[in-house]
């Protein structure tokens, strides 16, 4: 069995670094598709965000890479890793996944196939990855300036989107349930543009702003760009620890607007937003 990890940690960083030749960011990824180094400041959920400014592995995408040094750094931290991870919305390519699952018991494709009649677009010809679940992983190509975000669902049921703050699973690497592939004849093309129509339905709709409400001062911004710096796995308890505090410091009901705002461009509906706030706010006023 540890033959065989070696042995997929070897394919993994041989695919990796051929991803990086192509432009594509990446990080090593566990047999659980989740990133393979964990953050150095899990033990501290006070500590301010951090996107790898204090120099060590584990922050997620940020620590994504096309050095080939810097990527055999990364494996060499995480020899356990059996894939990795192509990290979104980073330039040149500024790739957006469209990931056309099978969990859900939907036909996924037939729901793309239906969205391109209804909004007037065609799929391009473009790399496509083939999951071990039956799945497929579509790259294309996004404007340098627009960001798309991640959205599970939102376009149709099975249809979830790696855009900006994601990354896709890449081909060669091997999960506990199989092992990922670019499907025949897409494994030598770039990622194709995304069709303008299909971009438009990507990006979500405009919102109102609410800016931070004077009366909560500086505490109350700080604790809106903690929630602003979440990513995905800590969305919530990031939203839940920056409530606890907005309420304990008697700014919460003035901070909720600001709070629910930072929390939807993170990636959580207004809803969950709204719910965990309140949770927080029941916790802070029954605590002795």
């Amino acid at each position: 069995m540890a033959t065989t990890d070696r042995q997929a940690t070897t394919m993994a960083l041989a695919h990796a670094l051929s991803a990086a030749e192509r432009g594509l960011a990446v990080i090593p990824l566990s047999r659980t598709k989740l990133p393979a180094l964990r953050s150095p400041h899990r033990d501290d959920p006070s500590a301010p965000p951090c996107h790898g400014e204090c120099g060590r592995f584990g922050h997620g995408i940020y620590d994504a890479a096309t050095d080939p040094a810097r990527i055999r750094e990364l494996f060499a931290a995480a020899p356990w890793a059996t894939g990795y991870g192509i990290a979104c919305g980073l330039p040149p390519h500024h790739l957006i996944g469209v990931d056309l699952d099978t969990k859900s018991g939907t036909d996924s494709s037939a729901a793309l196939r239906e969205l391109a009649l209804r909004h007037l677009f065609t799929i391009p010809e473009t790399v496509v990855v083939l999951t071990p679940s039956g799945g497929r992983h579509l790259w294309l190509s996004g404007p340098p300036d627009v960001v798309v975000p991640n959205s599970a669902g939102r376009l149709a049921p099975g249809i979830d989107i790696r855009g900006a703050g994601g990354y896709l699973v890449g081909p060669g690497s091997r999960t506990d349930h199989g092992v990922y592939a670019t499907a025949p004849g897409t494994a030598h093309l770039a990622p194709a543009a995304c069709p303008p129509a299909l971009l438009r339905l990507l990006l979500p709709p405009p919102r109102t702003h609410h800016p931070t409400p004077p009366s909560t001062g500086g505490h109350g911004q700080g604790l809106v760009q903690f929630v602003l710096a979440a990513h995905e796995g800590q969305r919530n308890t990031r939203l839940f620890w920056a409530a606890c505090r907005a309420y304990e410091d008697g700014i919460g009901p003035a901070l909720v607007d600001a709070l629910v705002d930072a929390a939807v461009n993170t990636g959580l509906s207004e809803r969950e937003a709204r719910a965990t706030i309140a949770s927080a706010a029941r916790m802070t006023v029954h605590r002795p």
